[in-house]
C-alpha cells in the first residue's frame, strides 16, 4: 500500500508539473517536443534558483558569486560543443548530483545537489525520486540552452 501511495504522489507531482503542457497536446499522440520544453522550462527556473548565483543567469559561468570561487564556474552552454556536440545526459547528471564519485572531475567545488534538492521531503525513496525528476529538468534546460562557438 505504502508503495502505491508513493507512486500516486509522484504521479499527481509529475501531472500537476506538467498540466499546461499536457493540455496542449492530444493524449494519443503526445508530443514529446512540447513534453521536452516543459521539462526545460522547469529546468530554467531550478537553475535560476540553485545555479545562477555561481554559473549566471545566462548559464555562461559569470554569477555574481563566481568571484570568490576557487575554481571558476563552467560555461554551461558548451557542454555539448567541448563533447563533440553530443550533449552526455548521464554525465551531467552525475555531476549535478554530486553523490557519486566522478574522479575524472578532480575536486568537487560544487554543493551536493542530489542531496539539497531532496531534503525537504521527509521520506527517502520519494525524496530520492523527485531528485531524479529535479535532475532530469535541469539537463533538459542546459540541452535547450546549448550554443556553438561565438
Amino acid at each position: 500500500m505504502k508503495g502505491s501511495i508513493r507512486s500516486m504522489v509522484v504521479v499527481a507531482f509529475v501531472t500537476s508539473a506538467f498540466a499546461g503542457v499536457a493540455c496542449a497536446q492530444s493524449l494519443a499522440e503526445p508530443d514529446e517536443a512540447a513534453f521536452d520544453a516543459g521539462l526545460a522550462e522547469m529546468g530554467a527556473d531550478i537553475f535560476k534558483r540553485r545555479c545562477g548565483s555561481c554559473h549566471g543567469v545566462d548559464a555562461r559561468g559569470h554569477g555574481p558569486a563566481s568571484g570568490a570561487l576557487k575554481v571558476p564556474p563552467s560555461d554551461l552552454t558548451q557542454i555539448a560543443l567541448r563533447r563533440g556536440g553530443e550533449f552526455p545526459n548521464g554525465e551531467i547528471a552525475l555531476f549535478i548530483d554530486g553523490r557519486f564519485d566522478l574522479p575524472a572531475h578532480g575536486s568537487y567545488d560544487m554543493p551536493i545537489w542530489g542531496a539539497r534538492l531532496g531534503e525537504a521531503i521527509p521520506e527517502s525513496s520519494l525524496a530520492e525520486e523527485i531528485v531524479r525528476g529535479k535532475i532530469a529538468t535541469l539537463i533538459e534546460y542546459l540541452k535547450s540552452i546549448q550554443r556553438g562557438s561565438d
